[in-house]
């Protein structure tokens, strides 16, 4: 898909397909001209009353411009828009576009007064970029793809065309890095194995110049990484410990680091899991496709951070060396671990991954984990967990939800949950029972994080859909992105000052 940029008066547009916006029960303004030269048929078809009042409501039909046939979307913004009424807009407006069988597209931006066209082309970029996505690599015969190539943003002054410039650069960085993360995610376990995922990461770090190290197993042993390594051994997939550096902001700054859990195929291990919906423990290594998704959005906005992205990659298979219920494992920080299921191996892998990030003296560390089914009982399919041993941290990372729409929620980390993960022969338990199960899985990696500003994201509920939409998501790219640029910002604030 191509984008551009150009000031082209509405009644000019020489698209054959314009993407029209509605505020509210009338034509926005600036929009006269075009509805005159179309002889009245735009506000004809408002006047019409099948346009709903909702936010994402759409009406499209060919009307006669300048001696053609145009495919004309009316897009419903709401009266007064909030920032989900925009979002909820902009899918809405990229799926119109989409089913057309326009090859270009005129996006015209005659918005009221206190709108933010650079928050609308972002949000519209982002949206065409991601419902653009189709996995159907192993089909035979794949459905087409949609007939659009080329989208242009009709801005109504030149002036503007920088911010609209902005916009549409954060929009598809967002947008490319959650159908990199999306892609990742949706390919099967014996494709997307982790010596694929550290390849995957060699391939990223040429394209966006970061310098990538891959570790093997006998460096893991040298590391102690005992825990990440007892998971590991059940299958006959090489484990991988793959870091990215990003380092684009001040020399000497210290990096936020992101560490994502990358499980390529979870059976449960020897604890093993139902075979119903097995099928889906593919999407176990969505956190590590979150750091890959939102180091390259990161690349391409260049922004002014140090950033580093360190991936725990293994299988988590039952085998005769497997992991096994009962087995103490020591993991790289020097705790004993008294393995009560092994298919509480997220944490077990984790936990190294945290303990190895300290090297990098971080600012902050953000790990992301598909890591409990009691997250999604807690909070379904909406909202990803958050938690933090920060208050200022996890202000910003709900910040960042709230802007984007990437929802989370902060769940607790008290100490009073760390008794549940006593263990009568090890340091710590890797379970806790069932009470509290997700709390008690960010309490364990807890454990591992006492020297620096750390936030955990649970997005076993957010990864993923089941049923007939099922796919990965791309959660949670944006909040990441919006939380960095943020980083970014106050970057650029203190210089200024």
């Amino acid at each position: 898909m191509e984008f551009s940029i150009n000031p082209v008066s509405p009644d000019k547009a020489t698209a054959n397909s314009l993407l029209v916006p509605v505020f509210g029960d009338k034509l926005s303004s600036g929009l006269e001209k075009l509805d005159q030269a179309t002889a009245g048929a735009l506000s004809a078809l408002l006047a019409g009353g099948e346009l709903a009042a909702k936010a994402g409501s759409v009406l499209t039909s060919h009307v006669p411009l300048a001696g053609r046939l145009v495919r004309v979307t009316l897009l419903q913004w709401g009266e007064q828009p909030q920032a989900a009424d925009l979002r909820t807009a902009a899918a809405a407006g990229a799926r119109a576009l989409l089913a057309g069988k326009s090859t270009d597209a005129d996006v015209l931006l005659a918005l009221p007064k206190g709108i933010d066209s650079s928050e609308v082309i972002a949000a519209l970029a982002q949206a065409v970029v991601v419902e653009q996505y189709r996995f159907d690599d192993f089909k035979s015969n794949p459905d087409p793809r949609p007939a659009l190539t080329h989208v242009n943003f009709a801005v109504a002054r030149k002036s503007d065309v920088a911010l609209a410039e902005a916009g549409l650069a954060r929009g598809e960085a967002v947008g490319h890095g959650m159908n990199l993360t999306r892609q990742l995610g949706n390919l099967p376990a014996n494709v997307c194995t982790p010596t694929y995922l550290a390849e995957e990461a060699l391939r990223l770090g040429k394209q966006q110049g970061l310098k990538v190290q891959v570790l093997d197993q006998p460096e893991l042993e040298k590391l102690g990484m005992g825990s990440f390594l007892a998971v590991a051994k059940g299958s006959v997939e090489p484990p991988k410990l793959i870091v990215l550096e990003y380092r684009n902001g001040k020399k000497g700054a210290k990096p936020v680091v992101l560490v994502g859990k990358g499980i390529t195929f979870d059976s449960g291990g020897i604890s093993l899991k139902p075979g119903e919906g097995m099928d889906e423990m593919k999407y176990d290594m969505c956190g590590a496709a979150t750091v890959l998704g939102t180091m390259q959005a990161a690349a391409q906005l260049a922004l002014p951070i140090n950033l580093v992205g360190v991936i725990a990659t293994c299988e988590n298979m039952p085998a005769g060396n497997a992991n096994k219920p009962g087995d103490i494992i020591k993991s790289m920080a020097g705790l004993s671990i008294e393995v009560l299921n092994t298919d509480a191996e997220g944490r077990l892998i984790l936990c190294d991954a945290l303990t190895y990030a300290a090297r990098f003296e971080p600012e902050t560390v953000i790990d992301i984990a598909t890591l409990t089914g009691a997250c999604i009982i807690a909070l379904g399919h909406v909202a990803t967990g958050l938690y933090a041993n920060d208050e200022t941290l996890a202000d910003e990372l709900l910040q960042a939800a709230d802007h984007t729409g990437d929802k989370a929620w902060r769940l607790p980390l008290w100490d009073d949950y760390q008794e549940q993960l006593k263990s009568n022969f090890a340091d710590l338990a890797n379970i806790g029972g069932r009470p509290a199960g997700s709390v008690t899985a960010a309490c364990f990696l807890a454990r591992f994080t006492k020297d620096y500003r750390w936030a955990h994201l649970d997005i076993a509920g957010t990864a993923w859909k089941s049923g007939a939409a099922k796919g990965a998501t791309g959660r949670p790219v944006p909040l990441l992105v919006e939380f960095l640029s943020g980083r970014a910002r106050q970057g650029s604030a203190k210089k200024t000052k």
